[in-house]
């Protein structure tokens, strides 16, 4: 039976949630006993939890090729997130030289969005004269919690970042780097 959301079937951990795949190629959720689908799998991820696929025979790890299907999934269904020209600047990467420089800068995109995500939250928590009204931490949590679907979960901050000495509250400096950043690796993708 796969997995019912809202049932708390899913246990809270910080550990991966193991999924084994069977030879029928079925997906077997190892925390609930029960067998998953793709969709599963997405919402787990969705909600903050990360997974781990392995082959039960042979023991090797699946997670990257389910992870890339679950995208192509989405994406062919018309709900596309990722840009033509970014899918065109992926596929280059894979025969150029900066196939080196692509997954480090793909990480620290995404970094940037969660740290400006949350420091965006912060910001409205402490400008907002409403924080100190009762019921305000309700509001705010039902608030991130509609961010992230929005977002769908990709920009949700695993923990709130730690705010180093020097570094810039300002949402349009993140921007700026993350634009310098693509345009650098555009050049070194031609």
């Amino acid at each position: 039976m796969p997995h019912q959301f809202g049932e708390g079937t899913v246990a809270e951990t910080d550990k991966p949630l193991l999924i084994k795949r069977y030879a029928s190629r079925r997906l077997y959720n190892t925390e609930t006993s029960d067998y998953v689908t793709l969709e599963d799998i997405a919402a787990f991820i969705r909600e903050g939890r990360e997974v781990q696929i392995v082959d039960l025979k042979s023991g090797d790890d699946l997670t990257r090729q389910y992870l890339l299907q679950i995208i192509a999934e989405h994406e062919s269904k018309g709900e596309s997130v990722l840009p033509v020209d970014v899918l065109t600047d992926l596929v280059r990467s894979y025969t150029s030289q900066a196939s080196s420089v692509v997954p480090q800068f793909l990480a620290a995109s995404f970094e940037m969005l969660r740290e400006g995500q949350s420091k965006m939250m912060e910001n409205m928590a402490k400008a907002n004269p409403m924080a100190r009204m009762p019921g305000f931490e309700a509001m705010q949590a039902q608030q991130e919690a509609f961010f992230k679907a929005m977002t769908g979960g990709m920009m949700a901050a695993k923990a709130p970042a730690k705010e180093e000495a020097g570094q810039s509250d300002d949402l349009d400096d993140i921007k700026k780097e993350l634009a310098a950043l693509q345009e650098k690796l555009s050049r070194m993708s031609r």
